[in-house]
């Protein structure tokens, strides 16, 4: 039985610069917005849209994410004919047995692809935030007669040389690609969210990999060549919430986002189109008697006793009496202790932040600057770890970095 259309959804990313938060995590595994992981938004959002197809390319890193997506069914996507489907690189008698880039990972998985003979494929990406209809996508996608349709946001021109842009004309058709260019001639910045004709697709992946000097890419390889063949391509306007979460600084600033839904326009109490998750089923939270709590996300499973103010806490987290919390972002099971003093910062999972230890301060200056403490690690008593400190390794009591 053939698919209108099926997803591919590239979740290889090594994440890099998200240092220490990826150490043990592939990028869509890492934790978001309180009860979340990255990747729950483009799967929540393809059940949302009617797609019940998705081919999850993974690489770097991808234990926590196989066992997390499991078969699907906390997305209801576990289906007999379809559903959602890890593909991880596989050794062929050839050669290559690792993703060489975006482009070469759908490649390698055409075989899966074609069991679903899909009229179209939507590639997305693992590492954004964003709340997205791509059932309206392939409607403009049909209207437009298109072979290639890219999703695109308008950024302000002066940030524009830091995104792949689309240059269009009245009608939305493309006819030039600036990769983060120093002269913008446009302000519409690719999502890296695709939808080719799956017939076209095949063709410009099957010589894309038989050209030796390819890097194999979307954004370097296979848009250029399907401009230079003058293909049907369009670009479509998304105006919702679309964030790259591939920094810390941009990690910490969704999360943030998260604690007010009206300015922000991420809404993750709305009913209408559900964020769906494989959370476990913690007990509630539970606030002590001298706790203060100010406009700030608790998940469930929490033990709060000292002060939280404006930060997201994930599920299971202790704040001990004393203890302040503020502008940060703590992850699951981590234990911050009596009259330790956290600030600003991204506070991986399972980290124990020991009695007095001051992690992180409120920027002078640069808020980009985010002090961030990796998965596993212990913060002795006392400790100092600076506002822009990335700490991958246990922290000796007393001791400064």
């Amino acid at each position: 039985m053939a698919k209108e259309m099926i997803a591919m959804l590239l979740a290889g990313g090594q994440g890099s610069r998200l240092y220490a938060l990826t150490q043990k995590l592939a990028k869509p595994a890492v934790p978001f917005g309180g009860k979340y992981r990255i990747i729950d938004f483009p799967l929540s959002n393809c059940v949302n849209s009617g797609i019940d197809t998705v081919g999850v390319c993974t690489q770097y890193q991808p234990l926590v994410l196989n066992e997390y997506i499991g078969n699907g069914q906390p997305w209801d996507l576990d289906r007999l004919h379809g559903g959602v489907h890890v593909l991880p690189p596989y050794q062929k008698a050839s050669g290559s047995d690792w993703y060489k880039g975006t482009a070469n990972a759908i490649y390698q998985n055409i075989p899966f692809i074609e069991r679903y003979s899909p009229k179209y494929v939507i590639i997305l990406s693992g590492d954004q935030i964003c709340k997205q209809d791509y059932s309206d996508f392939l409607r403009f996608h049909k209207e437009k007669n298109a072979e290639f349709s890219v999703a695109v946001m308008e950024v302000p021109w002066d940030e524009a040389s830091r995104f792949g842009l689309m240059v269009t004309d009245e009608d939305d058709r493309i006819n030039a690609f600036q990769e983060k260019p120093k002269n913008p001639k446009s302000n519409l910045a690719s999502m890296g969210i695709y939808i080719f004709n799956w017939d076209i697709l095949k063709k410009y992946l099957t010589e894309d990999e038989q050209d030796p000097n390819s890097e194999n890419d979307f954004g370097k390889n296979i848009i250029p060549n399907l401009l230079k063949d003058n293909r049907r391509m369009y670009a479509y306007h998304f105006n919702g919430y679309w964030k790259d979460v591939g920094t810390i600084s941009s990690l910490w600033e969704a999360n943030m986002e998260v604690l007010d839904p009206e300015h922000s326009g991420i809404n993750l109490f709305d009913d209408d189109w559900k964020i769906y998750s494989r959370n476990a089923g913690l007990p509630g939270h539970k606030i002590g008697v001298d706790a203060v709590l100010e406009n700030s996300m608790v998940t469930d499973g929490c033990r709060i006793d000292g002060t939280v103010k404006h930060s997201v806490i994930f599920s299971g987290v202790t704040v001990e009496k004393g203890a302040v919390v503020e502008d940060a972002v703590v992850m699951g099971g981590t234990v911050i202790r009596a009259n330790a003093v956290v600030r600003h910062c991204i506070i991986a999972e399972n980290v124990v932040i020991r009695e007095n230890a001051v992690v992180g301060a409120m920027p002078e200056g640069d808020e980009k600057a985010v002090a961030t403490v990796g998965s596993g690690v212990t913060i002795g008593i006392g400790a100092k770890v600076g506002p822009t400190a990335m700490v991958r390794e246990d922290v000796k009591d007393g001791e400064e970095v």
